[in-house]
């Protein structure tokens, strides 16, 4: 028998991979073993910090649950989610609009609702307006496009963070005309700080760092024939664009709020072209400039 040494530890456990007949797995498996094994090392991590770390994870998973996704909002502060969304959406020579992270709210099964619909049910807020076209990289219009879309209320919440947490609120679907377009009401989302009350929340405090996200709105977009699009638009003039605490947040992707109707029925309005790409497309590029008007 050998003797232990923690380069040995490493070499035998990359070593028992290798009757695994799944290339990609073992490949994901041996390089976190790797940087893992490498981790400990760097910092010198001792049995209490290492025991530490495994209490917060078993606290993550405690209060994981089908209406709160503390791992997503894990990998989202620590900035995971993003850099895995941009190596999968690289910028290319494609014009199609820029994905944003999916975060710890989206909910199958949103209500439908018909153009024109307010996807707010009259919430209180100032009332907003959004609308635009789904158009591919010729420009020509995706009609039949399935857009999800949700958001924060007025005050920050979302609707699985409300008392009647069962009630889907501030999110809806909503297909495309033949032209492309859309249109759908609801109220102005404002900034809002990512659930703190558990484990990443401690974490968001010890490290001395605010939780808070920008504005905006959630959109995810399919069609046949397209790669689905998950991304967000973001409010123009947000005190938190350049400090997203789950650094989602593009430039390509704010928009600022026009303003629309009169006598007493005035509400901001966002207009926005969303364009997809073709399945057969491998690359993402930058979007194409938004409509001028509604």
């Amino acid at each position: 028998m050998k003797t232990l040494t923690a380069a040995g530890v490493t070499r035998n456990a990359i070593a028992r991979m290798s009757k695994c007949k799944d290339p990609r797995l073992k490949q994901i498996v041996r390089a976190l073993t790797n940087h893992l094994h490498d981790f400990a090392r760097e910092v010198r991590l001792t049995p209490e910090e290492w025991q530490a770390g495994i209490e917060f994870l078993t606290a993550v998973g405690h209060i994981t649950d089908e209406k709160r996704q503390e791992f997503i909002l894990l990998s989202d502060t620590l900035g995971l989610s993003a850099i895995v969304d941009l190596m999968a959406n690289r910028n290319g020579a494609s014009s199609a609009t820029d994905s944003s992270l999916l975060g710890p709210f989206f909910r199958q099964g949103a209500p439908r609702f018909p153009v024109d619909g307010d996807v707010s049910h009259g919430a209180p807020g100032h009332k907003l307006i959004v609308a635009g076209r789904v158009l591919n990289t010729a420009g020509e219009p995706v009609a039949g496009a399935l857009i999800d879309t949700w958001q924060a209320s007025s005050d920050g919440l979302y609707d699985l963070q409300q008392k009647d947490s069962d009630q889907m609120n501030f999110r809806g679907r909503l297909q495309t005309g033949a032209d492309g377009r859309f249109r759908f009401r609801s109220v102005k989302p404002s900034s809002y700080p990512v659930p703190s009350d558990g484990p990443v929340g401690r974490m968001l405090l010890a490290l001395a760092r605010h939780p808070y996200r920008p504005a905006h709105l959630h959109f995810k977009i399919a069609a046949p024939g397209y790669r689905t699009l998950t991304t967000a638009l973001y409010i123009a003039g947000d005190r938190y664009l350049d400090s997203d605490v789950v650094f989602g947040a593009k430039k390509s992707l704010v928009v600022s709020y026009r303003r629309s109707g009169t006598n007493g029925t005035a509400a901001a309005t966002i207009e926005f072209d969303f364009i997809l790409n073709s399945k057969e497309s491998t690359k993402k590029g930058k979007r194409r400039q938004p409509a001028a008007s509604v």
